[in-house]
């Protein structure tokens, strides 16, 4: 079965080492979880290096999941990836990626490659929930890191 590919991107006026960093800091992760999610991280170890992992619970209608995740392919102020270990998806892979447009500027682009569980079925009944759910959280999420770094807030 395919994946499913979610892309959003957002232009950022501050260069890329900015939103990089901003990225590291500690809580950036919790700073951009959308307050209608109900999201807890229960354990984070490493940052978003390579190896560092990070264990969450999140709700999905009534019942609690958990999620670990594992942080590859980090490329000091351009990249960094989340690859699904076990979770509530068949396949998470999502990409952060900062690139330069010119000296003040960037353009911050999250690329998710997924696939449902339950195979066809779950693709059938839940691939345009997830879709409006992407849309929806990465929406807020780019207006939260763009907000941050352009007025320089930490929160």
């Amino acid at each position: 079965m395919p994946d499913e590919i979610f892309r959003r991107s957002v232009r950022i006026g501050r260069p890329a080492a900015e939103v990089f960093a901003w990225h590291e800091r500690p809580g950036a992760f919790e700073r951009l979880c959308p307050p209608w999610e109900k999201v807890e991280v229960i354990a984070q170890t490493g940052g978003i290096r390579d190896g560092a992992r990070v264990s969450l619970r999140t709700k999905i209608g009534p019942i609690w999941t958990r999620w670990e995740i594992i942080h590859r392919d980090y490329l000091a102020g351009r990249q960094f990836r989340d690859v699904l270990l076990s979770g509530p998806f068949t396949k998470w892979e999502h990409l952060h990626r900062i690139d330069p447009d010119g000296d003040h500027a960037s353009v911050l682009t999250d690329e998710i490659h997924y696939r449902l569980p339950c195979g066809f079925l779950g693709r059938w009944f839940g691939a345009a929930l997830a879709r409006r759910q992407l849309e929806r959280m990465f929406a807020y999420r780019h207006a939260i890191t763009k907000s941050d770094v352009e007025s320089g807030s930490v929160q």
